[in-house]
């Protein structure tokens, strides 16, 4: 539940207003599908107990639908010639009425739940005695287990014109569902819209962002209301002006009637629309969260990353032995709320796989400082001159490495995973962001707490910034104008949506297929350490074997017999190919593109080195492939041939990580062919810098200009 919606426990009673422009289609025929969502929703809150009052426009829409076409079918060629006349609204609601409340019982009656209709005007709520007769109904409904169904009755309103006249004690349905929200005592409004809720821009524009809390202060002279709704009586203008008059007393939430399940996450107390919190919430809100944007936390990041590559190369080192030192002294704490996540993911029912990179296993925590304490031993990244050259006499141009900015990395399951990019972002002068999954969420808090806690004030704890709402992800893919790269750290899934959802670039690799191939000359006791060390060492890593190809002239071989012995024997389901599950009497694998993450591989004989590589480029994933073979020829062909990040010769896929490489830690593995490839470190997130320095030199068309082009030592 987010903190800033805590206030949903305590509802009992609400009320829900749907405008026309979700009751209705943009033909003005009624959105069965859309009411059908919303009545499922209300009869699930009314099963859970909530007191549940609907307040429903739309009525002046249908009615107006069903005249135009009577009047169509009523109408000869010759009358259809002449000028149309506007169909009088009062008449349109009196017929729409009925066919609306049909429709609702229609749907309620499905769902084995009782509603009723109540219509009313402006001008009952002047008489005191209605009010108290109508609070008494409403109740009496609601301990029936009724919902009760409000709608202004535009056919015998005293109103000039249903669209314009906007005097009176109530003046639309929204203005009417604030004012029973306060007469009927409610605990939540939720006003549903054609948009997510109330943004700073245009809905449409992409650089508009959803406002999550309304703050009137803040938020009153910022926003510019566009038109009115295309069929209803005021749109958002209209649904602010209630909101902000019933959050004098009780919160609303304006949001989407046309996503699903939009009523049912607000009661579960996610973030979604815009709440309008009541005074008393609001310094709760601001005390508790201390809300920050994802654009404020990714200029804070990128400020704080400027701050960092001014300090000294020694500042910085000192900064990532700080943190060494910070996670070995907080380590108890550290291994305690791991504890407490590695149990609920169990409780849970998570798989195994996941279980297990979520774990910090003993002595973790004291390697991860080992590596924080080589990375900060290594040479400063920042500010080396790569390339000196002499463009014209007096004239020198030096090309520089310089870090990219701030960085979004987006994980899922492994805690230990935050520590290393946080390292790797602060020793190549980065800023941060960082997106753990859910199932991390006390770990990553307390690794965040602990190593912004060694950050020092003058460059700021906004350097690494964690976010903690998955909604938040969505509104950082948008600001290409602030975030420089994203790295999604986890499932094939969850990188495939994200190179979809942003126009930054990404950095990763979606699968981790890796292969050993056993080439007819191998040394067999050299394969079976090899195989057994990339299936076994760590499973769920994306380094580990996922399909082992072996030599077709090794089919009967005793090797391979006592390989796959010994995979079974520690526990590896062993599925085979066309040819191995026909020939070994192997349950037959599924897919060859398919990474277990556990402990199961694939086996599948194939004629030569050549086929080998045919079907590692068919099925694998550029991520490490390898070839065990006495032949160097054999290898040489393997190593040059196989387009993979990483490509080894008689080594474990294993050795495949930023750590084993010597990088000091990784960010991650990148399959791509862009910037940087493999495991990634420290120089995979710098980039280049041009300094250029002269004695007063200009172009003038190059008049005068003798350039020398002449590479100058380092």
């Amino acid at each position: 539940m987010d903190p800033t919606r805590a206030f949903v426990r305590d509802v009992k009673r609400l009320i829900v207003k749907v405008g026309t422009a979700v009751v209705t289609r943009s033909d003005g025929r009624l959105a069965v599908g859309r009411l059908g969502s919303l009545v499922e929703q209300l009869q699930e809150l009314n099963v859970q107990g909530y007191e549940v009052i609907l307040v429903t426009s739309g009525a002046v829409g249908v009615g107006r639908q069903r005249l135009r076409y009577r009047k169509l079918l009523n109408s000869s060629f010759a009358d259809l010639q002449k000028p149309q006349v506007e169909l009088d609204g009062k008449a349109c609601a009196a017929v729409g009425q009925s066919g609306l409340m049909a429709l609702y019982d229609a749907l309620f009656t499905q769902l084995d739940v009782a509603s009723s209709q109540l219509l009313v005007t402006d001008n009952d709520f002047k008489d005191p005695e209605f009010r108290n007769q109508l609070s008494h109904t409403v109740n009496s409904l609601l301990a029936l287990r009724v919902i009760p169904v409000f709608n202004e009755n535009d056919a015998v309103s005293t109103r000039k014109a249903p669209y314009e006249d906007s005097s009176g004690i109530f003046w639309d349905n929204d203005s009417l569902a604030a004012l029973l929200a306060l007469e009927l005592k409610a605990d939540l409004l939720v006003l549903l819209s054609d948009v997510e809720g109330l943004y700073n821009g245009p809905p449409s524009d992409s650089k508009s962002e959803l406002i999550d809390t309304y703050i009137k202060e803040k938020h009153d002279e910022q926003i510019t209301f566009g038109d009115k709704s295309r069929v209803g009586r005021g749109g958002m203008q209209a649904k602010v002006k209630a909101a902000v008059c019933a959050a004098t007393q009780i919160p609303v939430v304006i949001t989407s009637g046309f996503t699903r399940d939009n009523i049912l996450k607000v009661l579960e107390g996610k973030k979604v629309g815009t709440l309008f919190p009541t005074k008393g919430m609001l310094k709760e809100i601001v005390a508790s969260t201390r809300e920050i944007s994802p654009r404020d936390m990714a200029v804070s990041a990128r400020d704080c990353s400027r701050r960092l590559q001014s300090i000294s190369s020694e500042e910085r080192k000192k900064i990532l032995l700080d943190i060494a030192n910070a996670l070995e002294t907080n380590e108890a704490k550290i291994r305690a709320e791991n504890e407490a996540d590695v149990a609920a993911a169990q409780q849970a029912g998570y798989e195994k796989a996941l279980v297990s990179r979520l774990t910090l296993k003993p002595g973790k925590i004291s390697s991860l400082a080992k590596s924080i304490r080589v990375l900060a031993n290594m040479d400063d990244p920042i500010g080396q001159i790569l390339k000196r050259t002499e463009v014209a006499d007096g004239l020198v141009l030096e090309k520089t490495s310089s870090p990219l900015g701030v960085l979004l990395i987006v994980f899922e399951s492994r805690p230990d995973a935050l520590v290393q990019i946080a390292s790797l972002a602060i020793r190549s002068g980065n800023g941060l962001l960082l997106k753990g999954g859910k199932e991390a969420m006390r770990s990553n808090t307390i690794l965040h707490k602990v190593i912004t806690g060694a950050i020092p004030a003058s460059v700021g704890e906004g350097l690494i910034g964690l976010v903690t709402s998955r909604d938040e992800i969505a509104d950082l893919l948008k600001l290409d104008d602030v975030i420089d790269l994203v790295i999604p750290r986890g499932s094939n899934k969850l990188v495939s949506q994200i190179k979809a959802s942003t126009k930054i670039p990404v950095l990763g690799h979606a699968d981790g297929i890796c292969h050993v191939y056993i080439d007819k000359s191998a040394d067999m006791s050299m394969a079976k350490k090899i195989v057994l060390d990339a299936k076994i060492d760590y499973p769920a890593a994306c380094n580990a074997m996922e399909t082992l190809l072996v030599h077709r002239n090794l089919l009967k071989s005793a090797g391979i017999q006592d390989i796959i012995f010994e995979l079974e024997t520690k526990g590896v389901r062993i599925f085979g190919g066309s040819v191995a599950s026909e020939e070994l009497n192997l349950p037959k694998a599924e897919s060859f593109h398919h990474e277990y993450s556990s402990m199961a591989c694939t086996i599948e004989f194939v004629d030569d080195v050549h086929a080998a590589i045919d079907h590692i480029h068919c099925y694998g994933s550029a991520h490490t492939d390898c070839i065990v073979t006495s032949d160097d020829e054999v290898a040489d062909i393997f190593l040059k041939q196989v387009d993979s990040a990483a490509v080894f010769h008689n080594a474990s896929t294993r050795f495949s990580d930023g750590a084993r490489f010597g990088l000091g830690a990784e960010v991650g593995i990148s399959t791509g062919r862009i910037h940087a490839r493999g495991p990634v470190g420290v120089e995979g997130l710098l980039t280049t810098r041009w300094i250029l320095k002269g004695n007063g030199q200009v172009v003038n068309g190059d008049d005068g200009v003798v350039y020398t082009h002449k590479n100058l030592p380092l």
